[in-house]
């Protein structure tokens, strides 16, 4: 068998929206989230909430981001999104409040059946849970769950679901400690 994209037909999927609407987001996030540009996390906010998302209070949103469809996002309470970051958004994303998306990061919802010689597109949704942190150009993989307060480090990708107050490393990442805070709630020392 062999790959032959010219067989490649995505006529099945529904990314939501209506083809206005998809049209309408691709110039707004264009001009406002992929620039650097527009820096206020405000009107990101507001503009991410017309088109569909459910955006959180506090939320801070920096330049140079990207969001294929902000009606498949929900982002919680006082969560960051950092420069460059690549929310792919092929299927629902869901993000706790009080996450962090360090710059460069990447959650991807798509990807290729390569066992298909005609391509098929499978995607699945990414769960992050209230205080994950994922790491400066670490990648997310289509149906990962980030459990309460995991870390994925920099540089790093999570191929399959990370366990709550752990921190994972590598490609793919593996779990190399826990992640603990001591009783004022600050990160305790470790060994």
């Amino acid at each position: 068998m062999r790959t032959d994209i010219s067989t490649y037909d995505n006529s099945s999927y529904n990314p939501g929206g209506n083809p206005l609407q998809r049209l309408a987001w691709y110039y707004v996030n264009v001009v406002f989230f992929k620039s650097a540009m527009i820096p206020s996390s405000g009107v990101k906010c507001t503009l991410l909430r017309l088109f569909g998302a459910r955006v959180g209070k506090g939320v801070n949103i920096k330049p140079s981001v990207n969001i294929k469809y902000p009606w498949r996002l929900s982002i919680g309470d006082y969560t960051w999104i950092g420069e460059n970051s690549w929310i792919d958004n092929l299927d629902d994303v869901v993000i706790g409040a009080n996450c962090c998306i360090s710059q460069g990061a990447m959650l991807l919802c798509g990807n290729h059946n390569y066992r298909k010689s005609t391509f098929d597109l499978i995607t699945g949704k990414i769960n992050l849970d209230d205080g994950v942190w994922i790491g400066a150009y670490s990648i997310v993989c289509p149906g990962i769950h980030c459990k309460s307060h995991a870390v994925l480090a920099v540089n790093s990708v999570a191929t399959r679901d990370l366990e709550p107050y752990s921190i994972y490393q590598g490609n793919p990442a593996v779990k190399v400690k826990d992640r603990i805070f001591d009783s004022t709630g600050n990160p305790a020392q470790q060994g």
